[in-house]
């Protein structure tokens, strides 16, 4: 395994350095947006309305860290809580931790949304709170929540303008522990072209990128974790998914 390890490490440095393979990734985000690829696909049953490659990603980040508590902000659907649910039932079951829980914020969970959520399988290890992530009294709730929990995984997919998502990550960073990721969906915004998100407050020059970039700034016990998008080529989380180092 560690020279099959290597391999792996030596062929995602390679993708770094291909101009020619990234172009043709960058391509495909540009040509799938549109047509809303990303809302193509399930989750045990619920839509999750993110790319595959992302989803993989966050498996394999979720099995490395090992999260006892996962907080999102953005339901929608609930395919996301769904699966991060499914990854910690999966560690549960392998006796990695004792007990998980998934946390997520709405502004708006609608009702026939809410009542999928909780009649699914995997109900029993979420929670949700509706109102804006942002607002101190959500906050509040969500940090009294966190509180008994050991090693935390943060992920940001809500409002995407840069001054909320900026808003989000100074509340909402401090909570991941060292080694675990604050992720930060929809960066690609950034490197849309302008116009893109018709009907939009975000785009060019405000949106989840724009935010992540002032937050690093900062605060450097965040990273960029660059190879995770140099192995996925396809993510809409380009320089969006940051390592906590210390």
């Amino acid at each position: 395994m560690k020279k099959f390890k290597n391999e792996v490490d030596e062929r995602i440095k390679s993708n770094s350095r291909n101009k020619e393979l990234k172009n043709l990734g960058h391509q495909f985000m540009l040509a799938s947006t549109q047509p809303k690829y990303s809302y193509n696909f399930y989750w045990f049953g619920r839509p999750i309305i993110q790319y595959p490659q992302d989803i993989v990603a966050m498996q394999e980040l979720i099995w490395k860290v090992k999260p006892d508590l996962i907080i999102e902000t953005g339901i929608a659907h609930g395919g996301s809580l769904i699966f991060s649910a499914s990854m910690l039932a999966i560690l549960e079951v392998a006796g990695i931790i004792q007990s998980g829980k998934v946390l997520g914020i709405d502004i708006d969970i609608r009702k026939h949304n809410r009542v999928e959520i909780e009649k699914h399988p995997l109900s029993n290890k979420i929670k949700m709170i509706q109102g804006s992530s942002i607002d101190e009294t959500i906050v509040k709730q969500v940090y009294d929540f966190a509180r008994d929990y050991k090693s935390i995984l943060i992920v940001l997919d809500s409002n995407h303008t840069h001054n909320h998502v900026l808003a989000e990550l100074n509340v909402y960073a401090p909570l991941v522990s060292k080694g675990s990721y604050c992720v930060v969906f929809d960066t690609i915004i950034e490197d849309m072209p302008e116009g893109a998100f018709p009907g939009r407050p975000w785009g060019k020059g405000n949106n989840p990128k724009t935010a992540v970039r002032e937050y690093l700034k900062t605060h450097p016990e965040f990273e960029i974790d660059s190879s995770i998008e140099n192995k996925l080529l396809i993510t809409v989380s380009p320089g969006g998914y940051l390592k906590r180092v210390k």
